[in-house]
């Protein structure tokens, strides 16, 4: 099972299993439509790559591994294997938050047709809120929540509950209230999944302008 993910691994890392290289193999096997593998066998080598070719490119694959990548191996240090740990758990998981936050951001204000701004540290810890709607010398508090999966909706809901007294007291402070606004993926995008709240922001920033 190791030496498979090798292979595979180096072989699609050096394109050599590319069209360029071994021939449109999809459409050849439906042209083919073989009975049997070697049906196909037979067909590939007499009318796509002679079997020449293909040992060769396996002979690539072999000094890929044996040379280039045994080389670039030799050259990691465990330092280097706890440092990228650290960056994918870390780094990159904080990086996709908040690209995924702005994203969610980004379509409210385009939604609203409003600015929206990120929330003072201070308003972070005592009010729970990320980010705020300015309305005249008023306040509407948001949290964006990105919800991977149903698994984090209990937390979600138990964490709402948690928050209400200080949301309370934002809206006794600033004049607004506090919107929760929570962001799944649908495909390769992330959108708003209450999308009624985008109404109810909407009527309480009408409300503060009176």
């Amino acid at each position: 099972m190791a030496k498979e993910w090798i292979l595979n691994g180096v072989m699609n890392r050096f394109q050599l299993n590319f069209k360029r290289n071994v021939g449109p193999t999809s459409e050849s096997i439906r042209k083919c439509a073989p009975k049997d593998v070697d049906e196909w066998r037979g067909y590939y080598f007499e009318n796509v790559k002679p079997k020449g070719h293909i040992e060769e490119l396996g002979r690539k694959l072999y000094t890929k591994i044996s040379e280039v990548v045994r080389a670039e191996v030799d050259e990691i240090t465990e330092q280097d294997c706890i440092d990228y740990m650290i960056r994918l758990v870390i780094d990159r998981t904080f990086d996709g938050y908040m690209t995924e936050i702005t994203t969610i951001y980004g379509q409210l204000e385009k939604m609203l047709g409003v600015k929206i701004q990120p929330a003072p540290d201070e308003w972070d810890r005592l009010f729970n809120v990320d980010f705020f709607i300015k309305v005249g010398e008023r306040y509407i508090g948001l949290q964006i929540k990105p919800v991977n999966d149903h698994f984090q909706l209990p937390q979600i809901f138990k964490e709402k509950a948690i928050q209400e007294e200080t949301h309370r007291q934002f809206t006794e402070g600033f004049g607004g209230k506090v919107y929760y606004i929570y962001s799944v993926k649908e495909g390769d995008k992330k959108i708003i999944s209450n999308a009624e709240v985008v109404d109810e922001i909407r009527k309480e920033i009408k409300s503060l302008e009176k």
